[in-house]
Formats: structure tokens, C-alpha cells, sequence
């Protein structure tokens, strides 16, 4: 058995469920060491660009897209150098030209930095921000547009993350970016995800934060407790005969992005104070974008992370004072403790899955006409053998949100559930580590699947 564990009890519906859980001291520090002053410090940096629009210039030191993508190299490199290049930091980049909003040819250029795994450094979770920014005409790049929380939040919180989770070491790798080009049509994430399939990188999370820093909304509420996580249903890359299979067997919920929403809500419970994250079962705001869709589009499990209550006055708007109401992204309109807070979840997240095994590969399920059911999944990958101690078989009701009932079964591939009937439940399984780590859970089947 597992060391000491502790039962969290979750209310869910009219029942109550025990999911035992070993906490993770490592976890609470990661948390402490998030610094509001130095997120503040970074979004005033990048504020001071004036622009930082893909089409503004590039050539300036102290203004303009080509100055705060340096700028924020720079950090990374600063960051590395502090730990004993512990990461690798390069622009990633490629020529857009004949889209609507990129008529001409433009760099696109990306801010990327890894920090390698110990045990299965082919094996990567990601967080990103945005770089650039943008006013109320998405095609002028000269007007004055700080972007405080859209998106300098994102990108403050990205390297605030890498300056602690450098301080430790990881089975996983872990990616920070910093993407260019999302106001013009999402390019940076476009450009990542692309090269990521073609280098065959095996990414098991995508956690995009795109305005983290906002408490006030346009709808009156100013809330600094509760923040948002997107994620898209059924996956996009499904096929007509996994739709077919989903049909019968369930999976509409339960995508690897949606488990992995789940996880990042159970970190938040765990170890983020004053902290109540909504799972909302959309890819995003509604008929809106971010840069997790394209690696989405491409079947990696990603999220976005965000406040709860957006203030539209503060977004994609002219600096201007119209009948007495301020319109503008200014620093001003962001909360630095919040986007500390929000951060600090991010952090934790990446640190748990990382410090954690792979999710198991092949999960599959068996028990029709049956009073039980049996999940069976892949063997441990040998770079991972030393790492595991054995996985933790999960269900829930079908009208449950979240999780409710687990069982750790030990270094085993199979597992029979005595007297659960596959017809009233979702199931699933998780990697355990041998320090108590686990993995999102998996759902069995294509619709589940977090890959090889």
C-alpha cells in the first residue's frame, strides 16, 4: 500500500464520496512561493512596450513586439542561469502572410523554454500566455495598447511559474511559452502544436492562461475566489468510428482535456486557499478562442485558465473615457494577488503531473451483462518502471460532475470491481508514483485516451 494518505469527502449530488489522496507537502511549498511582486514587476515590463501587437515593431529596444519578446528571452535566459541552465530557451517562429488579419509577411515569433524530465523527458506539460496585444481595431498597431491583462497577466504568471518549478526536478519535462500571434488568429499556438506533432512530443496537458488577472467584472461582481477552466467535450481529432463506439459506451464528458480540467480543480481544492475553480464544459468562452484550440484541433488534452468575471470595457478597446466609463487594458484593472493565486494553481498542476507517471495507455472496460466490472491498461513504459508504484482505479456516477469513489489496486494491468455495474457508473484510472503522485485520470477507450 501507498504511505499515509487522507480522505478528501466530496459532496456531490445527494451522495457522498471518500477519495483517498496522499498530500503533497512539495505541493503546498510550490504554492507559498508564487510572488505577487514579482508578477506585478513583470506586467508593468511588458506594459511599458506601448504595443506589443504582432504587426508593431520589431526593431525598437524599447517598444513594439520585436522589444518584449526580447525582453521576455531574456527573463527565461536569467531564469536558466539561475538554476544551472536547467532550461533550454529558443524563439520559435514562421512567416504568416494572406490571412485577414496578417495580410502581409510577418514573423511570427514564439517564446519557448523546456525544462527537461529526469526519467521520461519525452513526455511534456505546457503552460502558456500570450504575448501580444491589441485595441479595438484588431488590425492597428500603432495606437497605444498596454494589454495588462490581456494578455501580460498570462505571460507575468508563465515565467513567475518557470522561476519556481526551476528550483526543483522532474520526471516529466515542462514547457513555459510565451505564444505570439493569438489576437491575429491564434498562430503561436498554431505554430507550437504543429512542430510538437511533427517532433513527435508526447504532451499530456495544455494549460493556456489568457487573463488571469481580472476580479471585476463589466458585470458588476468583484469576485478574487473563483477563476474558470475551459474544456471541450467529445475531442476533435475523433474519428466515425470512435464516434460510433462513444455512442454506446459513454465518453461525451469525459474527454482527456475534460479529465484533465478535473485534475486541475481537485489541485485547486487541494492547495490553493480561497480558491473554487468553475470546470465549464465549453473549448471556450462562447463562439470565442484561445491558444489551447490548436493543440485541441490536434488531440492534445489543454485547457484555458481564466477569471471568472471578464470586464468587456478592458478588452480589445481604444484607451478612452466615454460617458464617464475608463475603456482600456490598463494596469490598473489588474489584481496581483489573484493572478499570484491563479498562477500558484498552474504551478501546482504542472508539478503534480510532472512529479506523477504517464497517464495509462490502453485503458479499456468490460462487464455488460455482468454484476462487475474489469478495467485493464498498458504495461509501465520501461522508463517509467522506476517511477511507478501502481495505478488507482476511479468511478463516479453518470451524472456526477467529478470523481467519487477510488480504489488503489497496486502494480497490476487488470482489476475487477466486484458488484459495480457497468451500466451506473464512468470509470477510469490513474498512474500512481511511488511518492504518492498521481496521474489525470483516464477514461477508457479512444474518447479518454491521453496517447503513448
Amino acid at each position: 500500500m501507498l504511505p499515509f494518505t487522507i480522505s478528501a469527502v466530496l459532496a456531490t449530488g445527494s451522495a457522498l464520496a471518500a477519495i483517498e489522496y496522499e498530500d503533497q507537502q512539495k505541493l503546498h511549498d510550490i504554492a507559498a512561493a508564487v510572488s505577487a511582486d514579482r508578477i506585478e514587476h513583470d506586467i508593468t515590463k511588458l506594459v511599458s512596450f506601448g504595443t506589443r501587437h504582432t504587426l508593431s515593431e520589431t526593431e525598437s529596444d524599447t517598444h513594439g513586439i520585436g522589444a518584449a519578446r526580447r525582453w521576455i528571452k531574456a527573463e527565461f535566459d536569467a531564469i536558466s542561469e539561475a538554476c544551472g541552465g536547467c532550461l533550454e530557451v529558443y524563439y520559435q517562429s514562421k512567416v504568416i502572410s494572406g490571412e485577414p488579419r496578417i495580410p502581409n509577411p510577418t514573423e511570427v515569433v514564439s517564446v519557448i523554454a523546456i525544462q527537461r524530465g529526469e526519467v521520461d523527458p519525452g513526455r511534456y506539460v505546457i503552460m502558456s500566455g500570450d504575448i501580444d496585444s491589441r485595441v479595438s481595431d484588431v488590425m492597428d498597431y500603432t495606437s497605444e495598447s498596454p494589454g495588462a491583462n490581456d494578455n501580460a497577466s498570462g505571460v507575468a504568471g508563465t515565467l513567475e511559474a518557470a522561476r519556481v518549478l526551476t528550483k526543483y526536478k522532474f520526471a516529466g519535462s515542462i514547457v513555459y511559452a510565451a505564444l505570439a500571434g493569438e489576437e491575429q488568429g491564434l498562430f503561436g499556438g498554431k505554430i507550437m502544436a504543429e512542430q510538437a506533432k511533427e517532433d513527435g512530443w508526447r504532451i499530456k496537458a495544455v494549460l493556456n492562461n489568457d487573463m488571469i488577472g481580472n476580479i471585476e467584472g463589466v458585470n458588476g461582481v468583484i469576485n478574487n475566489t473563483t477563476a474558470r477552466i475551459f474544456a471541450e467535450g467529445t475531442r476533435m481529432d475523433e474519428t466515425p468510428e470512435d464516434a460510433r463506439r462513444r455512442r454506446f459506451t459513454g465518453g461525451e464528458v469525459d474527454s482527456p482535456t475534460r479529465n484533465l480540467a478535473r485534475y486541475i480543480d481537485w489541485m485547486a481544492d487541494r492547495y490553493i486557499t480561497n480558491l473554487d475553480t468553475m470546470v465549464i464544459y465549453r473549448l471556450d468562452r462562447f463562439a470565442r478562442g484561445g491558444h489551447h484550440r490548436p493543440f485541441n484541433d490536434l488531440g492534445y488534452p489543454g485547457v484555458r485558465i481564466m477569471e471568472t468575471n471578464e470586464n468587456y470595457n478592458r478588452q480589445h478597446q481604444d484607451l478612452r473615457v466615454e460617458d464617464g466609463i475608463a475603456y482600456g487594458d490598463t494596469i490598473d484593472g489588474v489584481n496581483f494577488d489573484y493572478a499570484a493565486k491563479l498562477t500558484a494553481l498552474n504551478a501546482v498542476s504542472l508539478a503534480s503531473m510532472a512529479w506523477a507517471p504517464a497517464p495509462p495507455t490502453d485503458v479499456s472496460i468490460s462487464g455488460a451483462v455482468s454484476p462487475d466490472t474489469t478495467l485493464t491498461w498498458g504495461a509501465t513504459s520501461p522508463a517509467e518502471e522506476e517511477l511507478v508504484a501502481g495505478y488507482r482505479v476511479y468511478w463516479r456516477h453518470t451524472d456526477a460532475p467529478n470523481w467519487e469513489f477510488s480504489r488503489y489496486v497496486g502494480d497490476v494491468t487488470e482489476y475487477t470491481l466486484e458488484n459495480i455495474v457497468i451500466d451506473n457508473y464512468f470509470f477510469g484510472v490513474a498512474s500512481v508514483s511511488k511518492d504518492g503522485f498521481e496521474s489525470p485520470v483516464v477514461f477508457p477507450g479512444p474518447a479518454g485516451a491521453f496517447g503513448e
